[in-house]
This record gives C-alpha cells, sequence and structure tokens, in this order.
C-alpha cells in the first residue's frame, strides 16, 4: 500500500492546472460539435474540404491507414495496451498503467455514448460522431506523454507542450487513417479527439487522489508502528534501572 501511495502521480502536479482548463475547453468542443451535428447524415463545409483532399488515397497510403486503423480495433487496441501497460510495470509507474487500462476504457466507452446520444452517421446508418478510434488513440499517447514529462520533471510550459504535441500526433494519425478511409468526417475525428483530452486528464486526477488515499490507510502507519516501539521500550528500561 505504502508504495502505492509513494508512486509517481499520474499527472505531474505542475501541470494539473492547465490541463484541467485544456479538459474543461475540449470538453466544450465535444458538447458543440454534437449539438451542430445531431442527426446529420452529411459533411459539413470544413468536412467536404478537408475530406476531399484525405479521402481515396492511393494503395501505398492506404495500407498505412488500414495499419493505424487495426490499432484502434479490438484486438490491435488490447496489444496495445498490454504492451503499454507492461512497459510502465517495467519502469514501476503503476499509477500510469493503472491510468492507462482505466482512462482508455473510459475515453472509448464516452465516445460510444456520444454516438447514440448524438446520432450523426456516416454510410447508411454507421455511428460517426466522435470517432472512437482517434479518441483511444490520443488517450493512450496522452498517458505516456504524461508519464514522460513526470519523469523528465519538465516544467509547466515544457511538460504541457510535450503533451499536447503527442496528443496532437496520435489524434491527426489516427484521425487521417480514419478520414482516408472514409469511416468518419473531420469533424468526427476533431470530437474524438476532444473527447481523449477532456476525459483522460479527469482520470488522471482520480486516480491520483485515490491512489493517496490509499496509501495514507492504517495499514501504512501500523507499518511505521513496530519500528518505534523498540526505542520507546528500550528508553523505558534504562529508566527502571536507573532507579
Amino acid at each position: 500500500m505504502g508504495s502505492w501511495r509513494r508512486a509517481e502521480a499520474a499527472t505531474p502536479p505542475a501541470l494539473r492546472t492547465r490541463l484541467g482548463l485544456v479538459a474543461a475547453l475540449a470538453a466544450l468542443v465535444v458538447l458543440s460539435l454534437g449539438v451542430l451535428y445531431a442527426g446529420d447524415s452529411t459533411p459539413g463545409a470544413w468536412d467536404a474540404r478537408i475530406g476531399t483532399a484525405t479521402y481515396d488515397v492511393g494503395p501505398s497510403w492506404r495500407h498505412v491507414a488500414l495499419a493505424l486503423d487495426f490499432l484502434g480495433e479490438p484486438a490491435g487496441s488490447a496489444a496495445l495496451v498490454v504492451a503499454a501497460v507492461a512497459g510502465f510495470l517495467l519502469l514501476r509507474r503503476p499509477r500510469a498503467a493503472v491510468l492507462l487500462v482505466v482512462g482508455a476504457a473510459l475515453t472509448v466507452g464516452t465516445a460510444t455514448l456520444l454516438k447514440s446520444l448524438v446520432g450523426r452517421t456516416i454510410h447508411g446508418d454507421n455511428l460517426s460522431y466522435p470517432s472512437g478510434h482517434t479518441a483511444f488513440a490520443t488517450a493512450v499517447a496522452l498517458v505516456v506523454a504524461l508519464t514522460a514529462a513526470g519523469r523528465s520533471g519538465l516544467g509547466r510550459t515544457a511538460g504541457l507542450s510535450l503533451v499536447l504535441a503527442a496528443a496532437m500526433a496520435a489524434g491527426a494519425a489516427m484521425g487521417w487513417a480514419q478520414v482516408a478511409l472514409g469511416a468518419h468526417y473531420p469533424t468526427d475525428v476533431l470530437g474524438g479527439w476532444c473527447t481523449a483530452l477532456a476525459v483522460t486528464p479527469a482520470t488522471a486526477l482520480v486516480v491520483d487522489r485515490l491512489g493517496d488515499r490509499f496509501g495514507d490507510r492504517p495499514a501504512d502507519r501500523a507499518v511505521d508502528g513496530p519500528a518505534e516501539a523498540p526505542a520507546d521500550r528500550t528508553a523505558d528500561t534504562g529508566r527502571r534501572v536507573g532507579h
């Protein structure tokens, strides 16, 4: 229990306030786009412009898009999570391992719920907003970047820049694949990216608070008790001999 309490925080303390602001802004974007495209089945103006330049790529790039898409499928995402969790545990970062599993699950779960609530479709009845693949990839990148920022001891500006850059790179790569394969509109991708930015930092805060509280339970204090007892008994014995 003590080791859990002393484990490196899932979110570096210096980044918590700024990440909270980012999460709030991202949540606002997700809700705004959801309201704007609720029940829609056609691309918006930006969707049409970006989609025209991205959709129907050549055979070689299509293979790249399919490889990225696989990482968001059940088998690919499971393999990625297992590999990342193993890495975190080898580095003795248990909170990061917990955050990856719980954060990714909550992010994808939130995206799935929003799809049903928003009801935007593509290619018939396929629910599209927000992109779960993009949300998952971004969530994984966020956890990895948060861990790297914590281990490197980066300050607020550098740490936040690293986290946002990693999230943007992962979201852009997976988002491009989804648009190129015709699975999502560009605004679906933006919604998925912002879903991860809203859910993952909030989950990290909960993981840290529960970890700190779990480590402060009496079991930790009980470990300290016996270490002090012999010294107290020795002192008492000395006083009795002196008398």
